[in-house]
């Protein structure tokens, strides 16, 4: 996962400013200003799809050691840029699949009680209220898929959301619910670039008729961040860091 805000009000109270100004107001000469936010460790310290895969084994919904193993090895691939992403989702979506809808809607309403509500903090919220206060745009961008971050993009106040779509049983006499498999291009590294060109010729515009900002703190966003006009290492990792503080990108922390 621009518009950027016109006002001169710094980062969240608490966050340090990025490097090189405020991450959230810098003017272009152009019609649209577009605020991308990443979700996980960039908008809320936590990884959403972890999270919830440890939330549901916990119900009893999968054996909790050969979840935890395969999650945890899955999660080892994100971080080094490694991960087949079908077989990540086919993985993360096979209790929901298994499920049905009733269940797993309201489990994750729990979810969203228990664990993401405690995780939203005032700083990120903030800064996402400032991009929408100055008139920007403010889209998620997130590998993580739809069911999950839905309702924290919702939590958010934002209601433009580019997650990992997911296909339905669509066939005659079908439960309608989710099969498992991804439906088109799967918002994770160079698909995030490709899914929001998809976002912006949908309303008639591109990357040369929009100003955008791009919050992120994982090396696996590099495309989309080089593609942005103002790229934001959020609490980046290592490797990001590295490449922010060499090519003279905005940093900003916030969380502790």
């Amino acid at each position: 996962m621009i518009l950027e805000p016109t006002s001169d009000a710094g980062p969240p109270q608490g966050a340090r400013a990025p490097s090189g100004g405020s991450a959230a107001h810098e003017v272009a000469n152009v019609g649209v200003r577009i605020a991308l936010f990443d979700l996980d460790h960039t908008l809320i310290p936590i990884d959403s799809d972890y999270a919830w895969g440890e939330f549901t084994t916990a119900r009893g919904w999968t054996d909790a050691d050969e979840f935890k193993r395969q999650n945890d090895a899955f999660y080892e691939h994100y971080k080094a840029g490694t991960l087949d992403v079908n077989a990540y989702v086919r993985f993360a979506t096979a209790a929901i699949c298994r499920q049905g809808a009733t269940n797993s809607i309201a489990a994750h309403a729990d979810f969203m009680g228990a664990v993401v509500q405690k995780a939203i903090q005032p700083q990120a919220l903030k800064l996402v209220q400032d991009h929408q206060a100055a008139g920007d745009r403010v889209v998620i961008v997130t590998a993580t898929n739809e069911f999950v971050t839905r309702p924290i993009a919702q939590a958010f106040g934002v209601e433009d959301l580019i997650a990992v779509e997911l296909e339905r049983d669509t066939t005659p006499g079908g439960t309608g619910w989710y099969t498992g498999a991804i439906r088109g291009v799967p918002s994770f590294r160079e698909g995030k670039v490709t899914r929001v060109e998809q976002w912006l010729a949908d309303r008639g515009l591109g990357w040369d008729t929009v100003h955008t900002t791009f919050y992120s703190d994982s090396m696996n966003d590099l495309p989309l961040l080089e593609k942005a006009t103002v790229p934001v290492a959020t609490y980046p990792d290592a490797r990001l860091l590295a490449i922010a503080q060499a090519r003279g990108w905005r940093i900003l922390h916030l969380f502790s």
